[in-house]
């Protein structure tokens, strides 16, 4: 009897420390499903702000870089592209679907156009500190063009405690990539 009792005692030990374990680095049932990205993530060398700090959900967040009347001056020029998160939808515990809109606001086509997306714990774009990034290959956009997507964000449990961790603050990075230039948009938003 003693004996059956201690290797059940030891089988339990060595699923709980396998479990843990993978909760640690985020493998099996704990991993998450980054996109991965060919090549460096691009980013332009100013990064325009999106207008400061969001708080809340984070639902119909706008990081279209500012606001604009739609007529340009030496001091203030529309951005060639706007970037809006349009909806977040839960999904499950540590899973968002969220739907946004890039538009060329350019007088000409945009060419080889390519949304690259990156989510950070915190106020850092640190590359340690990703936990989620995407791509979305648009293609071309005329003027005046919309595109609108939804992409699941899942975080694994371990990355989900790091941002819980970080008072749930997470940094947004996104970087509209065409032919003719890039632009980048970061955004900081409170999502617990």
């Amino acid at each position: 009897m003693k004996q059956s009792t201690l290797v059940v005692l030891a089988l339990v030990a060595l699923v709980g420390s396998g479990v843990g374990a993978a909760f640690v680095t985020g493998v099996g049932p704990f991993a998450s499903d980054d996109d991965e990205l060919d090549g460096e993530f691009p980013t332009q060398t100013a990064t325009p702000s999106s207008g400061g700090d969001s708080s809340g959900s984070g639902d119909g967040g706008d990081s279209s870089g500012g606001d604009s009347d739609g007529s340009s001056s030496d001091e203030t020029s529309t951005p060639p592209f706007t970037f809006v998160i349009e909806n977040i939808e839960e999904c499950g515990q540590t899973c968002r679907d969220v739907t946004s809109t890039v538009t060329n606001q350019q007088d000409d086509s945009a060419t080889g156009v390519t949304v690259y997306s990156r989510i950070y714990v915190g106020n850092s774009t640190a590359e340690d500190d990703v936990v989620w990034q995407g791509k979305e290959a648009i293609g071309g956009l005329e003027s005046g063009e919309s595109y609108t997507a939804t992409r699941r964000v899942e975080l694994s449990f371990t990355e989900a405690f790091a941002v819980q961790q970080a008072d749930g603050w997470i940094t947004i990075q996104t970087t509209i990539q065409s032919d003719e230039q890039t632009l980048t948009y970061t955004e900081r938003r409170d999502v617990v």
